[in-house]
């Protein structure tokens, strides 16, 4: 089960690739969607200026292949299966899946740059400040 914040990310990370003619929706525009998602940006330990700082990379990398014409996109594999992951991993706590679980899964995607994104700011999955199941929202 997803969150509707998380609902809303998902749909949001489609669009930014939509927007730019980009038919396959990858894990860099998930990433560049979860830098909006409230439960996503509560874990990760960066102040605004490196947040805006990876947004602002993102982007840029992003718009070197955009298209001219907006299309609908699809999600690549590595977008489902980090999804899919974090929603396997919530379904193990007992609540809904957030931008925080997907956050964390794309950690495990080895071969993205978007995991690139994550470590030029110094990042680890050991470094998200991940809630106890307990403080973990429910819907």
């Amino acid at each position: 089960m997803l969150s509707r914040t998380l609902e809303e990310t998902l749909l949001r990370a489609l669009d930014l690739a939509g927007e730019r003619g980009q038919k396959s929706a990858m894990l860099e525009h998930l990433l560049l969607a979860l830098t909006e998602d409230k439960d996503a940006v509560a874990v990760l330990p960066l102040g605004s200026g490196k947040l805006n700082k990876m947004r602002h990379n993102l982007i840029a990398f992003l718009d070197r292949t955009r298209g001219s014409t907006p299309v609908e996109a699809n999600p690549t594999t590595g977008f489902q299966r980090a999804v899919r992951r974090a929603e396997l991993h919530a379904e193990g706590a007992g609540v809904a899946a957030t931008g925080a679980n997907v956050l964390l899964a794309i950690f495990f995607e080895r071969e993205t740059p978007a995991l690139s994104f994550l470590e030029e700011q110094g990042l680890t999955r050991f470094d998200l400040k991940m809630p106890t199941s307990a403080d973990e929202p429910t819907a």
